[in-house]
């Protein structure tokens, strides 16, 4: 049993990690673009590798690519490529956009590119860290389990401040939806009461006016009511 514990962690660890890294297949069309883009927080490594699949070993056609960061600036940019590789750490939080398109003398038949989309962890060079560190063996395992816990707990973090962000916008929600509701009731008594108040006046009027028109009638009658 004292055996199994830790191999079961070591497993569930590391498929916290292989989340971290996913190959893509990506059909990029003649004459368009094809983007793909995902949300990624501030000072996270990222590693991208891509190389165009072609059934010609003797011609293959080349691309263009470009990486695009939140604010638009331009954070990788090349041109007339069959495989390249880019790597970065980002520097604000949001949407990185990836790009690829067929470059101008490629444009009649649909190309494939193979895309290794690595962050985060997955995307770290263990050999140069542990080269530069002097770890071997358990030591690098344990490094690895560190930085895996801390990524986790910066995850948490950032999922309880998004949960918090939902709560207060469900509850600002709510008493917006609360205050329109008691406007809209107030707004319904009020044209009713100016209906009441016009339907009486009208009937009114026009009790008044019968009146007149009885007396005048009674009036007019007179005269011949002696005959």
């Amino acid at each position: 049993m004292a055996l199994r514990i830790p191999a079961m962690l070591l497993i569930v660890s590391w498929m916290g990690v292989l989340h971290l890294g996913e190959a893509l297949w990506l059909n990029v069309p003649p004459s368009k673009a094809k983007c793909l883009s995902e949300e990624i927080k501030g000072n996270v490594n990222v590693l991208g590798k891509y190389n165009v699949i072609s059934n010609d070993p003797d011609h293959s056609n080349t691309i263009d690519a470009k990486v695009i960061s939140p604010r638009g600036n331009v954070v990788y940019n090349v041109k007339n490529v069959t495989h390249g590789q880019f790597s970065f750490t980002t520097t604000e939080p949001g949407n990185y956009l990836t790009c690829f398109w067929m470059d101008g003398y490629n444009r009649d038949v649909e190309t494939t590119v193979n895309l290794d989309w690595r962050k985060g962890l997955a995307a770290r060079d263990w050999g140069y860290v542990a080269k530069i560190e002097n770890l071997e063996g358990v030591e690098l395992e344990l490094r690895k389990h560190e930085e895996l816990v801390e990524t986790i707990k910066e995850t948490m973090l950032v999922l309880r401040n998004r949960g918090m962000e939902m709560r207060i916008l469900n509850e600002t929600t709510n008493s917006r939806i609360s205050m329109f509701s008691i406007m809209s009731l107030g707004i319904c008594i009020l044209v009713s009461a100016l209906q009441l108040w016009h339907l009486k006046r009208y009937f009114r009027k026009k009790l008044v006016r019968l009146d007149k028109s009885t007396n005048l009638l009674m009036q007019n009658l007179q005269p011949f009511q002696g005959i």
